[in-house]
Parts: C-alpha cells; structure tokens; sequence
C-alpha cells in the first residue's frame, strides 16, 4: 500500500492512521516515500512492538545496510555513527561504559537546576499576558540543563543551542549536516579542556571513566557529548509541550495536578503514553527473515517500531485516547524497551515534572490562546511535536 505516513492528516492526528492500519494486521508493509517502491514494515501493535524492540535479528546498525550505497550526507560520524546505530557487543560496551557516569544520583543532584531555571523561565512571564510553552520553556529547559550537566561554559550556550536546534532542521540537510560537524568540532575542544582541567562535569566523568582497563576513546567521547546533548533535547521538548496541551484540553486533570501532591509523578506516565514524544522509533533492519504478529518479513528491509502506535493498542489500554491519570501506564514504550531504552529518560522525567507542575500551580488560569484545530504539528514521522503552544496566563 502507499505510504500513509506522508498524509497531512497524520502529523496533525497519526493515532487514527495507526488504528486503521492496526484494524488490519499489528505489522504492516508499507511503501516509503514518493514513487520509490521500497518496502518496510510498521509496527503498531502493542505486544509487536515490544518484541521487536529486544529481537536480536532487527539491528540498529544503519551502516551495514548502506555499506555499497554512496551517500550524499555529509553528517559527522559522531552523529551518523554514534551509539544508537550500534548492536552488541559494541552497545554492550558502550552503553555499560556511559551508564556508569549517567546515573540517577547525577539527575537527583540536577533537580535543584532544573527547578531554579524553570522558575527563572516563568519569571519572565506577565500574569494576564500570553507566551509560547514551546519557544519559552520546552525548547530551552532540556539544552539548559543537558549543557550544565556537560560543563558547557554559559557563553557557549547560546551557540551550543542553536547548533542543537539546526540539527532538526527537517528539509534543510545542509544545514543539519554542518551543525553535526560545528558540535563535534566544539565537543571534541571541551574534551581538550576538561582533560587538562578536571571539574565535576557529567564530561568529565565520561572521560575518566572505564571498566577494568576497557575506556572510551575519543572519537567515542566526541559521539557522545553529541549524541547526549541532541538525543534529550527533541524528546523531553515534545514531551512538556504535548503533555501540556493535554492537560489544557482536560482542565479537571490538570486541577487534580494542583491539588493532589505526588499525582503528576504517578501521571507522568500516563501522559507520556497518550501523546508520545517519539511517535517512531529509530530506524531498524532485519537482518534475516522473519514472522512478526503474523506478517512474514524478509532480510534487509527498514523496520520501523511505533510506540505512539503501541500505546494507543486498545488490547493493551483500554479507551486509548483518553487521558486518565488513574491509570497504570508504567509499561507504555514512550522511552522504548530492551537494551535500548532511553538511557536519559530520569532526566527527561525530572524536567518534565517541574515545568508541569510550576507551570499549573503558578498560573492556575492558564487556557489555549488559540482553538487546538489550528495548532502546528511537526512534519516528522519520527518525533509528535508542535510547533509552537500559545498560551494565555
């Protein structure tokens, strides 16, 4: 069938694309982009996608799968290469190696930061007046805080953002390009400078850190710093400004969030699964044949896994479309599953929760400035954003 994921109607509203296409089979072959006739496979079903998710014969190694296919790219291979294009055992290594300086006591020690820039943000609001949840708050929070953990001086911040920013340039490949090669160049200078002078930055203690006498090396670090700096701020981005958006459009559970310490942390998962942030995930390729709820899939074909599909799976939720605060939402996919799970989902979940809950209890009259009907959505398959979300305080 063609390829429904260009229709205009998805990135308005995909989870109606999903539904039809899960109403037919939970694995779908489908024809990508305009005309081409290459096949690949979408997941949407909820049991589906959590196979695939850990089966060793889909791979994340992109590269192995476009080894004879000359590219006109020029992304840096800090970004093009980096850990979410790898496999065991090289992730194994990697993914242990990172892990021991991500830890959650280093997110635990960031929620003072993150609450003290959240605040500032909302300072500079006037009460009565209007603002953009995505320009003024969901897009600077993640890349704050990501550079703070990182050690990135504050005058470099600015620049350091606006590299981040290009780099979803969605349609500009140019300018997504030079950005891969402007941030490795920066990060590979700060590596420079935290080896000769030692702080207590999250890059220093990737720089020390090893396992026996195994450490990363530099093109590893480089990736890295990269990779952690981009990979956070698009998803923890969508996921203040849907979850707002959600909350604006059921006013009784955002007033429970007011009123009811301790329900946004329970309901954080809920509001993940309802809208998720990342509707497909990363890229994967088979490798060898295979059946997949039902579908038969051959080798070498993209797999695209779905968790916005997959948390909408009425045999998995019921009334998927609905928000419910009450609801045990703990195995939605938002952040994926296996050995590629978000390493940084604690940190996008402790921003998150502070921007919500300053944001409904210091402007507990907060409404849309505009119907919903007329919001902007991202033209991505991969990420469910908005573009912007105006908001009269």
């Amino acid at each position: 069938m063609n390829d429904p994921l260009q229709d205009p109607d998805f990135f308005r509203n995909p989870y109606a694309t999903y539904a039809r296409l899960r109403s037919t089979a939970p694995v779908k072959r489908l024809t990508t982009g305009s005309g081409s006739g290459r096949p690949s496979y979408l997941i949407t079903g909820y049991r589906e996608a959590r196979e695939a998710f850990v089966d060793p014969r889909l791979s994340k190694n992109t590269a192995r799968f476009f080894a004879d296919q000359p590219s006109r790219r020029d992304l840096h291979p800090a970004v093009s290469q980096s850990i979410l294009a790898t496999d065991p055992p090289e992730h194994t290594r990697l993914r242990r190696l990172v892990a021991r300086a991500f830890t959650t006591g280093a997110v635990e020690r960031m929620r003072p930061y993150i609450d003290e820039f959240v605040d500032g943000q909302l300072d500079a609001w006037a009460p009565g007046g209007q603002a953009d949840i995505v320009a003024d708050l969901a897009v600077p929070l993640p890349v704050a805080v990501i550079c703070q953990m990182l050690g990135v001086p504050e005058a470099d911040r600015t620049q350091v953002r606006a590299w981040s920013s290009d780099l979803f340039a969605a349609g500009q490949p140019q300018q997504i390009d030079a950005a891969s090669h402007a941030l490795a160049y920066y990060m590979g200078e700060l590596i420079a400078t935290k080896r000769d002078q030692p702080d207590t930055s999250l890059l220093h203690d990737l720089i020390a850190v090893r396992d026996g006498t195994d450490q990363l090396s530099e093109s590893e670090l480089v990736s890295l710093a990269v990779i952690l700096l981009v990979a956070g701020h698009e998803t923890t981005t969508n996921l203040i400004g849907n979850a707002t958006l959600a909350l604006l459009q059921q006013p009784d559970a955002a007033a429970r969030l007011r009123a009811e310490t301790g329900v946004l942390q329970a309901g954080l998962d809920e509001l993940l699964r309802l809208d998720s942030p990342a509707s497909i995930a990363t890229f994967r390729y088979s490798t060898e044949a295979l059946t997949l709820g039902g579908t038969q899939i051959p080798a070498g074909v993209p797999v695209l896994i779905a968790p916005g599909a997959a948390n909408h799976d009425p045999t998995q939720y019921a009334d998927p479309d609905q928000l419910d605060l009450d609801r045990d939402s703990r195995g939605h996919l938002s952040f994926g599953h296996g050995i590629h799970r978000c390493l940084g989902a604690p940190l996008a979940r402790a921003e998150a929760e502070s921007a919500l809950l300053a944001l409904f209890t210091r402007f507990p009259a907060l409404r849309l400035a505009v119907p919903a009907q007329e919001l902007q959505w991202r033209h991505t398959r991969l990420m469910r954003g908005l573009v912007a979300l105006p908001v009269n305080l």
